[in-house]
């Protein structure tokens, strides 16, 4: 007999999921476009002490303009860290003000765009700070930040791993060096950013990185000269991926950097770029079970596969498997969930009680609304799912089609 914990609810009734894979097929990606404006909503109000505060939701999440669009809506900006996303919102005609753009690495070409746009650009490295200069070429800027890594001064967890280990950011007398540079410039303002860790639910860890900023900011100032007009603490706010785990404490995590900031006598723009707090919880891969197979394990086969989800496979990543319209029992069996993919990673459970599962049971697999579909690829010619936004009022609009063998194919050469 096997005990199982109780399952979560959806935001949605079985009637809609199966209307929506009736009209758009399965697998396919649903959001909650209700449960998206009220995650906005919440931490816009939680640091409604801040002034000028914005959360610059990191596009690399939930690169999808009919989610972007909600989003910006509530009053937030866009973190983008590549040239495709800086393109994306280039298309939506998000304004520079409402851009971060922090990347590494960084072509010389990706600087000129994010200049052409406005964005606020976030130097990675040193010897990028020519470059970037050179782009300039002597013209007024608005905005521009550097990236800080704390090195042994900061800890990180388990999926962002030590600072010491990354390859971003600089070194506290680097960024004394890069400011130095940057204010011969004709620049506005300068900010200081820091990213140090990732799905965090220690509401304490953002107070502790707030204040090591403000450190940097002290010796920063003191010698190069210049004054920090913002600071942007990144993102990191994490989710309870496990059910009997504990959510992260926004609204404290935001009383604990305020009190900080207070105390430090700091009157400075304050920004965050959360993608997965914001839209993770509200996004749910909808997949059918095609056969139950019993070998020397009993696996679930779906038709849904990493290609559609890939953190499962590439990190052992938990999500939360809901089967839809049936309940948790005593009789409860223990499965492997599994795609059709050419690769024995091709896992989105390991071991896990569901109720008893039939070919065409519909699975709900739960938190994939951010680097999910993002994070999507074709191994073995399979195609990336569609993307569908349901609305407060129960109706559903697709937001992005799903790939088909057309696509697949477009940019071979035969």
């Amino acid at each position: 007999m096997i005990l199982v914990m109780k399952d979560l609810e959806l935001p949605f009734a079985r009637d809609v999921i199966e209307r929506v894979i009736a009209e758009y097929g399965s697998p396919v990606y649903v959001y909650d476009e209700a449960g998206i404006r009220s995650t906005a909503r919440d931490m816009r109000e939680s640091f409604a002490w801040a002034d000028g505060y914005k959360n610059y939701f990191a596009v690399k999440a939930t690169p999808t303009p009919g989610i972007m669009k909600v989003l910006h809506e509530e009053g937030m900006g866009f973190d983008c860290s590549s040239r495709a996303e800086l393109l994306m919102v280039q298309r939506m005609g998000i304004s520079g003000e409402d851009i971060f753009y922090t990347s590494n690495n960084t072509p010389r070409e990706d600087f000129e765009l994010a200049v052409e746009l406005g964005a606020t650009v976030n130097i990675d490295d040193l010897v990028q700070v020519p470059v970037f200069t050179d782009v300039l070429n002597g013209r007024e800027y608005p905005r521009v930040a550097a990236r800080y890594n704390p090195g042994s001064l900061k800890s990180g967890n388990d999926i962002i791993g030590e600072p010491t280990e990354a390859k971003y950011g600089m070194t506290l007398e680097q960024l004394v060096e890069a400011f130095n540079r940057l204010k011969e410039q004709n620049i506005r303002e300068f900010g200081l950013h820091t990213m140090v860790v990732s799905n965090e639910r220690d509401p304490g860890y953002f107070a502790d990185t707030a204040r090591l900023l403000l450190d940097a900011v002290d010796k920063i100032e003191a010698e190069a000269g210049i004054t920090i007009s913002f600071i942007n603490l990144g993102g990191g706010f994490g989710l309870n991926y496990h059910p009997e785990q504990a959510p992260l404490d926004m609204h404290r995590a935001a009383e604990e950097i305020r009190d900080v900031m207070q105390s430090r006598g700091k009157h400075m723009r304050l920004y965050t770029e959360n993608g997965r707090y914001v839209t993770g919880p509200h996004g749910y891969l909808i997949t059918k079970v095609r056969y139950v197979m019993r070998k020397h394990k009993t696996y679930i086969g779906v038709d849904a596969s990493m290609n559609n989800l890939m953190r499962p496979g590439m990190y052992g990543a938990y999500h939360h498997i809901t089967v839809v319209g049936k309940h948790f029992s005593h009789e409860d069996q223990d499965y492997d969930v599994v795609g059709s993919l050419c690769e024995n990673n091709d896992k989105f459970a390991i071991d896990r009680a569901l109720p008893d599962v039939e070919p065409g049971d519909v699975l709900v697999v739960h938190d994939a609304g951010a680097h999910g579909h993002a994070m999507g690829f074709n191994y073995n010619g399979l195609l990336k799912s569609p993307e569908v936004m349901l609305h407060a009022d129960g109706t559903s609009s697709l937001i992005r089609r799903g790939e088909t063998v057309d696509d697949y194919f477009a940019t071979i050469i035969w």
